[in-house]
């Protein structure tokens, strides 16, 4: 009788080929060495199940993960938005991911740095300006591990891990499309944004102008203004800026104070076209009387899901959220009169 032929044991060089990593990772992972992603270890442990490796697994466990986002002005309706959808998505996470939300009440760059420097978290998720304190606090948190993800307004050129947001220069690019196409004939335009020192207002000028430019009527914009998404001060800009230009036929706000633009432009007597960002209770009720044609919103869930996945993969988790991940950047939504949700 044949002798019956012994199965050869897994090895760790099993472990790893099936895991798709290095024989010193697993290692370090059977004996608890530790370094290792928790999403690495997992694979580990399960390639080594797998092969039924002889040897006693460790048991996994997940440390606390914190996640911080730092947004500013909670008191405008897009930042409640925002705020209010980063803590739905939280509400249904594990209690090792901790997820604390900072709302600053101002949006100096010194403050945000100082607050990005000093963080705790594992990673971070924010709103800001473009700024050379703001530039170094993310190079320093990257340099000790802490992912920056960038949201609604994008540091192209520091080292952040991610930006999870719409285009910006495609929105402006879309409101100066329409801008053309609903006037009835060629006159000054008006840009009104928050500060041009942010990214997503300055892609969005950029945008515009680019497209007002190659449209049939090349409309130029006469004026950029800065409200600060203030209401008096918008409201006060924006008056000051009609009155230097009475046959105003447009005015495009890439940013928020809606209302006040509304009042500024009704004290002309006529309805130059105003094209404006999100749909909020405000913009809602302006678009349905008429006052304001077109609104492009940001999709804030969206954007909160997306950067909340992303932060989760910096620290070796998987996100719960998307099935498929959008290509590019977060779509945004057109909103005019006609197709206002329920």
């Amino acid at each position: 009788m044949a002798a019956k032929t012994k199965s050869r044991s897994a090895t760790l060089l099993d472990v790893a080929k099936r895991a798709g990593v290095g024989v010193a990772t697993v290692d370090r992972v059977l004996n608890e060495r530790g370094g290792v992603s928790l999403k690495t270890s997992l694979r580990v442990l399960g390639a080594a199940r797998d092969l039924r490796l002889k040897r006693i697994l460790p048991t996994p466990h997940r440390r606390i993960v914190r996640i911080e986002i730092l947004l500013t002005r909670p008191e405008l309706p897009f930042f409640a938005r925002l705020n209010e959808e980063f803590r739905r998505l939280a509400a249904g996470f594990e209690r090792s991911i901790v997820v604390q939300r900072t709302l600053l009440a101002d949006e100096k760059p010194e403050t945000m740095a100082r607050v990005m420097r000093s963080s705790s978290a594992d990673a971070i998720i924010v709103y800001t300006l473009e700024h050379e304190a703001i530039h170094k606090a993310v190079a320093a948190n990257a340099a000790r591990g802490v992912a920056t993800i960038t949201i609604v307004s994008d540091l192209p050129k520091s080292k952040r891990r991610f930006y999870a947001g719409i285009d910006h220069y495609q929105a402006g690019r879309t409101a100066g499309y329409f801008v053309d196409r609903m006037i009835d004939a060629a006159g000054p335009v008006l840009v009104l944004c928050n500060h041009v020192t942010f990214h997503a207002h300055a892609a969005r000028i950029a945008g515009f102008r680019d497209s007002l430019a190659a449209a049939p009527r090349q409309l130029a914009v006469a004026e950029i203004l800065e409200g600060r998404d203030d209401g008096p001060t918008s409201e006060l800009v924006v008056r000051e800026a009609l009155r230097r230009h009475p046959t105003c036929v447009a005015l495009y706000n890439t940013g928020g104070a809606h209302r006040a633009v509304a009042a500024a432009l009704q004290s002309l007597g006529r309805k130059p076209i105003f094209v404006g960002h999100e749909l909020d209770e405000t913009t809602r009720q302006l678009l349905t009387d008429g006052v304001m044609a077109l609104a492009i919103d940001q999709n804030p869930g969206q954007q909160a899901r997306l950067a909340l996945e992303i932060a989760l993969e910096s620290v070796g988790l998987e996100g719960p959220f998307w099935s498929a991940r959008p290509r590019g950047a977060v779509p945004f939504t057109l909103y005019c009169p006609e197709n206002l949700p329920p």
